[in-house]
Protein backbone atom coordinates (compact mmCIF):
# COMPACT_ATOMS: atom_id res chain seq x y z
CA UNK A 1 0.00 0.00 0.00
CA UNK A 2 1.62 3.24 -0.92
CA UNK A 3 0.54 6.30 1.09
CA UNK A 4 -0.54 9.98 -1.29
CA UNK A 5 0.11 13.23 0.26
CA UNK A 6 -2.70 15.16 -1.06
CA UNK A 7 -2.66 19.44 -0.28
CA UNK A 8 -5.20 21.68 -1.42
CA UNK A 9 -4.46 25.04 -2.90
CA UNK A 10 -8.14 26.23 -1.77
CA UNK A 11 -7.15 25.63 2.22
CA UNK A 12 -4.67 27.66 3.97
CA UNK A 13 -1.11 26.51 4.31
CA UNK A 14 -0.03 23.97 7.13
CA UNK A 15 1.39 25.81 10.10
CA UNK A 16 3.81 23.00 10.59
CA UNK A 17 5.65 20.16 9.13
CA UNK A 18 2.89 18.26 8.10
CA UNK A 19 0.68 17.64 5.00
CA UNK A 20 -3.51 18.56 4.39
CA UNK A 21 -4.20 14.91 4.31
CA UNK A 22 -2.94 11.29 3.70
CA UNK A 23 -4.41 8.96 1.21
CA UNK A 24 -3.98 4.84 2.52
CA UNK A 25 -5.89 2.67 0.54
CA UNK A 26 -9.43 3.85 0.78
CA UNK A 27 -9.06 5.89 3.87
CA UNK A 28 -8.09 9.61 3.82
CA UNK A 29 -7.11 11.08 6.98
CA UNK A 30 -7.27 15.10 7.32
CA UNK A 31 -5.33 17.08 9.48
CA UNK A 32 -6.43 19.07 11.79
CA UNK A 33 -8.12 22.70 10.73
CA UNK A 34 -7.66 25.74 12.23
CA UNK A 35 -10.54 28.55 11.10
CA UNK A 36 -7.46 30.28 9.20
CA UNK A 37 -8.64 31.41 5.42
CA UNK A 38 -6.54 30.32 2.38
CA UNK A 39 -5.04 33.85 3.59
CA UNK A 40 -3.77 32.96 6.47
CA UNK A 41 -6.31 35.31 8.39
CA UNK A 42 -8.27 34.06 11.63
CA UNK A 43 -12.01 34.39 12.27
CA UNK A 44 -12.85 36.31 15.21
CA UNK A 45 -15.27 34.06 17.23
CA UNK A 46 -15.58 30.76 17.49
CA UNK A 47 -18.39 30.70 14.71
CA UNK A 48 -16.25 31.98 12.53
CA UNK A 49 -13.86 29.61 13.57
CA UNK A 50 -15.72 26.64 13.12
CA UNK A 51 -17.62 27.60 9.38
CA UNK A 52 -13.87 28.28 8.43
CA UNK A 53 -12.12 24.75 9.65
CA UNK A 54 -15.20 23.24 8.12
CA UNK A 55 -14.85 24.88 4.70
CA UNK A 56 -11.21 24.03 4.80
CA UNK A 57 -11.90 20.85 5.21
CA UNK A 58 -14.15 20.57 2.47
CA UNK A 59 -11.68 21.53 0.37
CA UNK A 60 -8.89 19.22 1.17
CA UNK A 61 -12.03 16.72 1.04
CA UNK A 62 -13.05 17.61 -2.55
CA UNK A 63 -9.30 17.84 -3.99
CA UNK A 64 -8.72 14.30 -2.83
CA UNK A 65 -12.44 12.86 -4.57
CA UNK A 66 -14.26 12.87 -1.12
CA UNK A 67 -17.02 14.81 0.06
CA UNK A 68 -18.56 14.91 3.76
CA UNK A 69 -20.59 12.18 3.25
CA UNK A 70 -17.50 10.17 3.58
CA UNK A 71 -16.54 11.37 6.99
CA UNK A 72 -17.05 8.39 9.68
CA UNK A 73 -14.99 10.27 12.31
CA UNK A 74 -14.13 13.65 13.38
CA UNK A 75 -12.14 14.78 16.62
CA UNK A 76 -13.10 18.50 17.60
CA UNK A 77 -10.47 20.48 19.88
CA UNK A 78 -11.76 23.46 21.56
CA UNK A 79 -10.42 26.02 23.95
CA UNK A 80 -13.28 26.59 25.99
CA UNK A 81 -15.89 23.62 26.59
CA UNK A 82 -18.17 26.53 27.19
CA UNK A 83 -18.06 26.91 23.24
CA UNK A 84 -19.39 23.49 22.60
CA UNK A 85 -23.09 24.74 21.86
CA UNK A 86 -22.07 27.53 19.07
CA UNK A 87 -19.34 24.96 17.65
CA UNK A 88 -22.54 22.49 17.88
CA UNK A 89 -24.28 25.00 15.76
CA UNK A 90 -21.80 25.38 13.03
CA UNK A 91 -20.78 22.02 12.53
CA UNK A 92 -24.44 20.66 12.37
CA UNK A 93 -25.24 22.60 8.91
CA UNK A 94 -22.43 20.08 7.76
CA UNK A 95 -23.45 16.76 8.72
CA UNK A 96 -27.38 16.77 8.83
CA UNK A 97 -28.48 13.83 7.61
CA UNK A 98 -25.35 11.18 8.96
CA UNK A 99 -23.27 13.03 11.15
CA UNK A 100 -20.00 11.46 11.46
CA UNK A 101 -19.11 9.83 14.45
CA UNK A 102 -17.62 12.60 16.77
CA UNK A 103 -15.39 13.13 19.97
CA UNK A 104 -14.55 16.92 21.89
CA UNK A 105 -12.21 17.60 24.02
CA UNK A 106 -10.66 20.60 25.54
CA UNK A 107 -7.56 21.93 24.88
CA UNK A 108 -4.97 24.34 26.86
CA UNK A 109 -4.30 26.29 23.83
CA UNK A 110 -4.61 25.81 19.79
CA UNK A 111 -1.72 26.90 17.03
CA UNK A 112 -2.42 30.72 16.25
CA UNK A 113 -4.46 31.21 18.68
CA UNK A 114 -7.24 29.23 17.39
CA UNK A 115 -10.64 28.47 18.94
CA UNK A 116 -10.99 25.22 17.30
CA UNK A 117 -9.63 22.74 15.09
CA UNK A 118 -11.56 19.98 13.66
CA UNK A 119 -9.45 16.87 12.48
CA UNK A 120 -11.43 13.86 10.28
CA UNK A 121 -10.76 10.45 8.96
CA UNK A 122 -13.15 9.67 5.87
CA UNK A 123 -13.16 6.28 3.93
CA UNK A 124 -14.45 5.94 0.41
CA UNK A 125 -16.66 2.78 -0.39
Amino acid sequence: MTNTIINADQAPAAVGPYSHSVLADKTLYVSGQLGLNPNGDMGETVAEQTDQALINLGEILKTAGFSYNDIVKTTIFVTNMGDFATVNDSYGRYFEATPPARSCVQVGALPKAGLVEIEAVAVKQ
